[in-house]
């Protein structure tokens, strides 16, 4: 009691005691996050022309963009996806902001109406759209699925963003066009035609070996031409793959495993004597693929098996055999003879609630069952009423207006009951077969080359490696791992006859590691401020293990000398050798040129300036522009052309026999130009804008 007076007494001032604790556990925390500034900057991924893009926002689209992709998309690209897409809306709402481009609720409303128009759901029975469906099946789902009513309320956003943006652009096509100037200027440089003579001193003639580059000439051109140079920040890295992959003895023990299936032993009974009806749930349980209950013909056998199974009787066994990355055994359990092809017509039938049926379906699945019966009643009496009924009826768009014809196929392709149905009745039979996409009516069109199918029962199992084997190869891994720190990761390697693979110039936000695969992880570990060139790390792969180096960091900027080298070194060469080329050049006529330095004279006729090609010697649109504007008679001065240096000679101009008017010209020029608006005005409001960007810090 007297220790719990003396807390009441002092009340008060443990309040502010606690108080003060947790001011300084929040304050804290303020500081060490850098304060509410800075959890505002985590939140931000980006920040364009000023505007910043919410984390949380660019996220959800990015999942959503990596459903669309599928399974076959990686996470980056859907990341670039969106990425593209934000930088796209936030330079072009500045924009229509600026110019104050607006879309009215009646403009979208036409734009829903011109997208839909073809959509059976929203049509009437003349087949025109019909705007109170529309409005019906709205608001039918803003009842029923939120999911879908949003996908409809973004699919409108979508359509008044294309309006404004196609606005914007229609106004900038608006101010692009050619003069009548223009488009003459165009017909004579299509239409009016040079002769020349020439001689060509090849670059070729003089050994890249001989001309001698320096790095400092490099970085002098580099410096001349900044922007043909610019680069992202970039790593080099190099690494050494341990594969977890089986050893002989694995693939020894898989076979043996396989073998035992097979035979069985005093306990079990193999697959070799099991009786049919046990197959089956013999083969889910003991191998890693499942029990194939289908007739296949001997094309679709493996290869590497399929003569020998073919010509196995019913209760037949072969293997173990290895078939790709598996160990096989197989039995023969069944064989009949079936066509290769089969060709079929049908009328689907589907039902509220079914993938398969129109939005304004509302039948049940016993008035499907009714009208299936019903229709086909009637196409067994007329069977001209066939390809009327599924034009009418039928809920496979795919092949209703061809009557339901469904073509030639091959066995197993449609699904089970289906494909029974055909195997099972003669050519010319009809009845209705029920599926997960609803009631068909199937007509037997026609069977086509019978031939032997098989029945194979197989037992597979995966040649994997043995935990035995994971942690032989993890213990390698760690000490080539730990020796790399103490040793040179190249000398170790060697040491050990390990392959180093390197990954040269590899970007902040790329995704992919050749030899690898998607390991982005390796990208952030290599880009973090903390990892220095020179430090190693291990990392999981899918199929094994990575040991990682990183041997170079390059600031973002202009190239270096030696980074560029492999692109400026030939253009340097070039200009070099042009000038050795042009030192040589001396005489009064072509035929002098030619014969001091080994050449002959050459001839071409009708150049012009549309295609600057000679005949022989390739691309050469400065010749071409120096002839067109050299007086008859005259020979030039040296030219430094493409793939080498010339001297000309004018024999004949064809000037075009000219138009009345070039309004076609001028209008050809005008609608090359226009077309190039939508990619050029972005990739100009992209470049002209602020970007800050973020996305490595959370991708």
């Amino acid at each position: 009691m007297a220790v719990l007076n003396k807390i009441r007494q002092r009340s008060v001032f443990l309040i502010v005691i606690i108080a003060l604790a947790l001011f300084s556990f929040v304050l804290a925390d303020l500081i060490r996050n850098g304060g509410a500034i800075s959890q505002k900057s985590q939140n931000t991924i980006a920040t364009i022309n000023g505007k910043e893009i919410d984390r949380t926002d660019f996220a959800k689209k990015v999942e959503q963009a990596s459903r669309n992709f599928g399974p076959n998309g990686s996470n980056m690209q859907a990341v670039n996806y969106v990425w593209d897409q934000q930088i796209k809306e936030a330079v072009y709402d500045e924009q229509f902001e600026e110019l104050g481009i607006r879309v009215g609720a009646n403009q979208v409303n036409n734009l829903l109406e011109e997208s839909l128009a073809n959509n059976p759901t929203f049509q009437n029975e003349e087949g025109g759209f019909d705007r109170a469906k529309m409005q019906e099946y709205v608001a039918n789902i803003r009842e029923t699925s939120p999911q879908q009513y949003q996908a409809w309320q973004d699919y409108k956003i979508s359509l008044g963003k294309q309006a404004l943006e196609d606005t914007y652009l229609t106004m900038v096509k608006a101010g692009v066009g050619a003069t009548l100037k223009e488009g003459e200027l165009a017909y004579k440089m299509e239409n009016d035609g040079v002769d020349i003579k020439y001689v060509q001193l090849p670059y070729s003639s003089i050994a890249d070996s001989t001309v001698t580059v320096s790095e400092n000439e490099i970085q002098s051109y580099i410096d001349q031409h900044k922007d043909q140079y610019k680069t992202e920040a970039t790593r080099n890295l190099r690494y050494v793959f341990f594969e977890e992959k089986a050893s002989p003895e694995d693939e020894e023990a898989i076979k043996a495993s396989v073998q035992n299936l097979l035979n069985g032993d005093t306990k079990t009974t193999g697959l070799k004597d099991l009786p049919e009806d046990e197959v089956a749930d013999f083969i889910n349980l003991n191998s890693s693929t499942p029990f194939n209950d289908t007739f296949v013909f001997k094309k679709e056998l493996p290869t590497v098996v399929a003569d020998t199974l073919y010509s196995l009787s019913v209760g037949g066994v072969y293997g173990p055999y290895k078939d790709g990355d598996s160990y096989k055994v197989s039995k023969i359990v069944a064989q009949k003879q079936l066509p290769d092809s089969l060709k079929a017509r049908h009328i689907l039938i589907s039902w509220k609630g079914l993938r398969t049926a129109n939005g304004d379906t509302t039948r049940t699945k016993e008035q499907a069952k009714q009208l299936a019966d019903s229709l086909l009643t009637v196409v067994k009496r007329d069977k001209s009423k066939f390809a009327t009924f599924a034009a009418e009826y039928s809920a496979d768009s795919s092949n209703k207006d061809k009557g339901g014809d469904l073509g030639y196929f091959a066995p197993g392709r449609m699904v089970p009951a289906f494909n029974d149905y055909l195997l099972e009745n003669n050519v010319g039979s009809m009845g209705v077969v029920e599926t997960d996409f609803g009631y068909h009516i199937i007509k037997v069109e026609d069977k086509k080359n019978l031939q032997k199918a098989v029945k194979v029962a197989t037992v597979s199992q995966k040649i994997e490696s043995s935990e035995e084997t994971n942690d032989q190869i993890f213990t390698e891994t760690t000490k080539f791992q730990i020796a790399t720190k103490d040793g040179d990761f190249e000398e170790k390697a060697k040491e050990q006859n390990y392959t180093v693979r390197p990954v040269n110039k590899l970007e902040e936000l790329a995704d992919n590691i050749p030899g690898l695969g998607a390991q982005r992880s390796i990208v952030q570990w290599a880009f973090k401020e903390d990892t220095k060139v020179g430090d190693v790390k291990r990392f999981e792969t899918k199929d094994g293990y990575a040991v990682v180096q990183v041997t170079s960091k390059a600031a973002k900027g202009t190239q270096t000398a030696k980074d560029a080298q492999a692109l400026v070194k030939p253009i340097l060469i070039k200009k070099k050798k042009a000038e050795m080329l042009k030192e040589k050049i001396s005489g009064s006529s072509l035929e002098d040129i030619a014969s001091k330095n080994g050449q002959t004279v050459k001839t071409a006729s009708k150049l012009n300036l549309k295609n600057p090609t000679i005949s022989g010697a390739g691309r050469e649109p400065n010749v071409i522009g120096v002839a067109s504007n050299l007086e008859k008679g005259k020979v030039s001065k040296p030219i430094t052309g493409e793939n080498g240096v010339y001297v000309i000679e004018v024999t004949g101009k064809t000037p075009g026999s000219g138009l009345d008017s070039y309004n076609s010209y001028a209008n050809q020029e005008s609608k090359t130009r226009q077309n190039a608006v939508n990619s050029r005005v972005f990739s100009a409001l992209k470049d002209a804008a602020d970007i800050e960007d973020k996305r490595a810090n959370f991708y």
